[in-house]
Order: C-alpha cells, then sequence, then structure tokens
C-alpha cells in the first residue's frame, strides 16, 4: 500500500499539531543497538588471539543482523521499509541544500542523506562478515584479510558520520534522535506514527541472538581460553602458520 508521505518532507518537529508519537518499531531499535554493540565489540577484539572466540561470534551475530534487517525492511512497518527513505540522487541533493539555506526538511522517518549512511553500514557490514568468514576458513588468501581489514575501518568512519549526522540532524530539527531511537517516538503530528511497536518479533530477535551466543560459549573447551573453541582453535594455527 502506498504512503502520501514516503516522497515529502513531513511537519517540522514540535509545529503545531504534534505530539510524541511512536516511529521507530522494536525490531528496527533492537537491531540498531545490537548492530551497534556486535560491531564495537568485534572492532575491540579484532587483534587479540585470546578473544578470538568473541570476535568470530560477534561477525557472525553481525551477519544476521543485516539479514534480518533486509527482511523488516521489506514486510516491517512503515518507517523500517526501505521504499519509505531509499531516495534517489535528487531528494539527496535536495535534502542538502535545505540545510545549506538554513531550512532543513523534516522527515518522520530516516532523511534522504541519513539513509546513504544506513545502506552503506548495511552493505559493509555483509562486505565484513563475508570476508572474515572467508578469512577464519583459510579462503581468499591475504588479500582477503585486508580487505577485511579495510571494510572495518571503513565502517568505523561512515558509524562516526553517521553519529555526527545524527547530532546534526537533532540540532537543527530539534529533536532528540538518538533518544528517539531508544523508545522510538517523535515529536510528529498523530497520523505519521505507527500503529505497533512489534515487540514479540525484537523479543525472538533477541533470543535467537543470546542463544547463538550461548551455543558459541558452549562450544569452547571449558577452562580453555577464549580462543579454543574447537575447529576455531585448529583454524586459528593454521592461520597464524600462514603468517610465519
Amino acid at each position: 500500500m502506498s504512503e502520501t508521505s514516503v516522497f515529502r518532507a513531513e511537519a517540522p518537529a514540535n509545529a503545531a499539531g504534534t505530539r510524541k508519537v511512536l516511529v521507530w518499531d522494536a525490531p528496527v531499535r533492537v537491531f540498531h543497538w545490537l548492530l551497534v554493540a556486535c560491531f564495537a565489540g568485534a572492532y575491540i577484539t579484532a587483534e587479540s588471539e585470546r578473544w578470538r572466540l568473541v570476535h568470530v561470534t560477534l561477525g557472525y551475530t553481525m551477519g544476521g543482523l543485516v539479514a534480518f534487517r533486509v527482511l523488516w525492511g521489506l514486510a516491517g512497518t512503515r518507517y523500517a521499509r526501505f521504499s519509505n527513505f531509499v531516495r534517489g540522487p535528487a531528494a539527496v541533493a535536495r535534502y542538502l541544500r535545505s540545510i545549506v539555506r538554513g531550512e532543513p526538511e523534516h522527515h518522520t522517518g530516516h532523511n534522504p542523506a541519513g539513509a546513504l549512511a544506513i545502506l552503506a553500514l548495511l552493505g559493509l557490514a555483509v562486505a565484513i562478515t563475508a570476508s572474515g568468514w572467508a578469512t577464519f576458513n583459510d579462503v581468499g588468501g591475504k588479500w582477503l584479510e585486508e580487505f577485511h581489514e579495510v571494510a572495518a575501518n571503513l565502517m568505523l568512519a561512515v558509524v562516526g558520520a553517521h553519529i555526527a549526522g545524527a547530532v546534526v540532524s537533532s540540532w537543527l530539527h530539534r529533536e532528540n534522535l538518538i533518544g528517539a531511537m531508544i523508545d522510538g517516538r517523535k515529536q510528529v503530528r498523530p497520523e505519521e506514527g505507527v500503529r505497533s511497536a512489534w515487540r514479540t518479533v525484537a523479543a525472538l530477535m533477541l533470543v535467537v541472538v543470546l542463544g547463538f551466543w550461548w551455543m558459541q560459549w558452549q562450544a569452547a573447551p571449558a577452562g580453555g581460553a577464549a580462543s579454543d573453541r574447537p575447529v576455531a582453535a585448529a583454524k586459528a594455527k593454521n592461520h597464524d602458520r600462514g603468517h610465519d
């Protein structure tokens, strides 16, 4: 079903007739913060043999989260769908011009510039997961390992730009975008909100992620280091020999 507000800027925040309503459903918010945690944890543990299991587990989780987000971007609620916020170059340029003029377009969902960052993050997460799996399994050689590192650093840069954009947009629109990704609510017209938070889907996603983490932990030998996972330990040794 088409949405009449998909291809236009909505009423600015704090305008007459607006109030705090639900915009971001629970699956989008849980996905967002799980992806943040997984990328941060995987990046921090990237150079540690002791935390190899944690690094690999978080990387695979990140790939699974992206798969879920793609599905939810096709079948999710109004502002979760890609059709709501993915725009062409003209829309992005128009939005950026509105910022330069000091009259920024307001979008209830993601703005066109922010959508670019989101697509870049999803694409990079896929590249990182795939290259990480190949490197872990000694497929592809040294160049793929280097690609994995470059992709991770590029994603870190995009994350930084995304955070900066959220801060700037919050200031320009006088709304707390980071807070909105926590409670799901924004100051908009009541009819712009979504009907359901879909908490059951978010809870199921969290259960699946925690279950996967538990399985990974159970696969590690009791009393062993975090890198001593069955198969993982053998792969780590083979990987290390390749660098000697």
